[in-house]
């Protein structure tokens, strides 16, 4: 503190400010409204139904974010990490004999903490691989987890691990969410969110500086399967049952997808995009055969409107909340 703050006495806090206190006041806001709509019977059944998955959206976005989007490594694993998260933390709810509270909140911790180990004894070796066979290796590693549990038989094989307690609810989704978004938004704007990102345009010249390279893109990595396996366990505890079949390939592609709709390196993005992601399949439901068709269109014409000079002047005019523009990933 100055000697001119000292002698006034005031004592600027860097924590109590405007900017955290708005942040404060829309994120119980944002909760409030919510509930409010779900016991007022203003949402519907199928409404309802999409606000944990909402959730874990998110998460599973802006963790996939911090790898793909900030670092530049292009990661297909992150159903992998899913998994782990998913069957650690199903496994000890089931068998553990605690209150509800507790049991579910080291459930989570779990879930998240044995990604993040798996995370960390495949990122030292994987990246130090770089462009598309990083990729390769991660999509290698997501099937290779979901092979294991398809024949394990702690995890209930191919029939799925069943009978998992419904602990995922709007409260808890939205609370986790809420620790994710900050926990990464103040890394990305941190120091080592600087790092990582002088990592991604230009590495040679970053450990030309003295950066250790390997030492932060494995702290992003480990730090995204932690949260990964968050969502894990929160998809399990949502549906009751979990299945090999549910991280395949495929759900590592759905993640990054959203990723890439909401730009890679925006958080924001990433937050609009997993909502309108997660809606837009069940507002088609209706259509039957055609949904998917009516999704690959729609999703074609939001990826063309992201990167079109139509959205820029949008932003530039201030009619649009500007947003990241997608980050060129590059092979190091």
């Amino acid at each position: 503190m100055s000697k001119a703050m000292k002698e006034n006495g005031e004592y600027k806090n860097n924590f109590v400010n405007k900017k955290n206190i708005i942040t404060a006041a829309v994120i119980i806001g944002v909760y409030i409204l919510i509930v409010v709509l779900t016991e007022g019977g203003v949402l519907n059944r199928q409404a309802k139904s999409l606000l944990v998955p909402i959730g874990i959206n998110i998460i599973l976005a802006v963790s996939l974010n911090l790898v793909t989007g900030f670092l530049g490594e292009l990661s297909l694993g992150h159903a992998g990490f899913m998994a782990i998260g998913a069957y650690t933390g199903a496994i000890f709810t089931i068998y553990a004999n605690m209150p509800e509270f507790a049991e579910f909140l080291l459930g989570i911790l779990l879930g998240g903490i044995a990604a993040a180990v798996f995370g960390f004894l495949i990122g030292v070796p994987v990246l130090r691989l770089k462009g598309d066979y990083l990729a390769i290796v991660t999509l290698g590693f997501g099937e290779i987890i979901r092979s294991i549990v398809n024949f394990m038989g702690i995890t209930g094989g191919a029939m799925g691990l069943k009978q998992i307690p419904r602990y995922s609810n709007y409260t808890w989704t939205y609370i986790i969410m809420v620790i994710t978004l900050l926990f990464i938004t103040n890394l990305v704007n941190s120091r080592y969110g600087r790092i990582i990102r002088s990592i991604r345009d230009n590495y040679i010249a970053a450990e030309s500086i003295g950066i250790k390279v390997s030492r932060y893109k494995t702290m992003a990595f480990v730090i995204a399967a932690f949260f990964a396996g968050v969502a894990g366990v929160l998809y399990g505890h949502n549906l009751s049952i979990v299945k090999p079949g549910d991280f395949d390939y495929n759900k590592s592609i759905e993640i990054l997808v959203i990723v890439v709709l909401g730009g890679m390196g925006s958080v924001k993005g990433s937050v609009i995009a997993a909502v309108i992601l997660t809606i837009l399949p069940e507002m088609l439901r209706a259509t039957d055969d055609f949904r998917m068709f009516l999704y690959a269109v729609v999703l074609i014409a939001m990826m063309l409107f992201n990167s079109s000079g139509f959205r820029t002047r949008l932003e530039e005019s201030g009619k649009l909340p500007k947003l990241s523009l997608p980050v060129k990933l590059k092979a190091k």
